[in-house]
């Protein structure tokens, strides 16, 4: 890799990553433009036959209130960047109601939005910045290493729950970000298109199933999140990122279509994706939750 090519590479990282030291400095600068979201959460998986689980999606606000990033707000996961009169789960809310929620938190247009959460693979923090990239808005960071790594480093924590003026948020859908079953049906077996499939190798062979159907996507690559980050919790460096992807036959210039079980975890991903510069990117929101009660599309497993 070149110096040119390493320049780059440090460009992409730093608009996608932000460091904790970094953060630290902001939030002492007082930095008026800042607005840190505590994304933690959880998703609860309950064994109910050999093989079969069932999962519940929870936010987590009483881990908020007992202590958070000063100045950081919560959002629910499952409740307020979601549209609740879906019948797939977790899906994106529409745009009128990340409108509401973003400008009541005082989240607008022209502020700096750090995510962070206490996922090992930040997976609720990288759906709050796939959510803003659906949206049109790029001025959002993910903390790497999140909660458990500012607790780590025995960082600032504050049980005060900040208010800030309410702010102007301008949704501008990017479409290309979120695909439908129907689109993802039509993309099996193309030569421009990787279909990514975010779960451990267990669901994704079916030994392990949620829902009507267990097994995969026709063709989808299993690439598990967790493939992407270092034992601390931060994403692993550029040329380690690289290397997996390619090594899965996925070169830059592919239309990468990702998905898990409700969208979240393939937008782990898809951010590792971005930070590389690969452009054409898409999440299956509705994912195995939908696919696999979709009769008529087919599975491998």
């Amino acid at each position: 890799m070149g110096d040119m090519d390493q320049e780059v590479d440090a460009e992409l990282r730093t608009s996608h990553l932000i460091e904790t030291e970094d953060l630290a400095k902001r939030i002492a600068s007082g930095d008026s433009t800042l607005r840190i979201v505590d994304m933690r959460g959880a998703v609860k998986t309950t064994q109910i036959a050999e093989g079969v689980q069932t999962a519940d999606y929870c936010g987590s606000r009483s881990e908020y209130d007992l202590g958070h990033i000063p100045g950081a707000i919560y959002l629910d996961w499952t409740r307020d960047i979601v549209d609740l009169t879906d019948s797939v789960a977790a899906q994106a809310a529409p745009a009128d109601k990340v409108k509401s929620v973003f400008e009541a938190a005082g989240i607008g247009d022209h502020n700096l939005i750090v995510a962070y959460d206490a996922h090992p693979a930040s997976q609720f923090a990288t759906r709050l910045w796939w959510l803003m990239k659906y949206y049109g808005n790029k001025n959002v960071r993910v903390l790497n290493g999140g909660w458990k790594k500012w607790i780590a480093e025995q960082r600032p924590v504050s049980t005060e729950t900040p208010t800030y003026p309410a702010a102007r948020f301008t949704p501008r859908r990017a479409p290309e970000w979120r695909v439908i079953s129907k689109e993802v049906a039509g993309m099996i077996g193309s030569p421009d298109t990787a279909i990514v499939d975010a779960r451990d190798p267990d669901q994704y062979t079916g030994r392990i199933r949620r829902g009507s159907r267990g097994g995969h996507i026709p063709g989808a690559l299993n690439i598990p999140r967790e493939l992407l980050f270092s034992e601390d919790g931060t994403y692993k460096p550029p040329a380690e990122l690289a290397h997996t992807f390619v090594e899965h036959g996925i070169p830059v210039d592919k239309h990468v279509v990702a998905y898990c079980n409700g969208g979240v975890a393939a937008t782990s991903v898809l951010f590792a994706l971005s930070m590389l510069g690969y452009r054409r990117l898409s999440n299956y929101d509705g994912s195995w939750n939908e696919w696999a009660e979709l009769e008529e599309m087919p599975v491998e497993g």
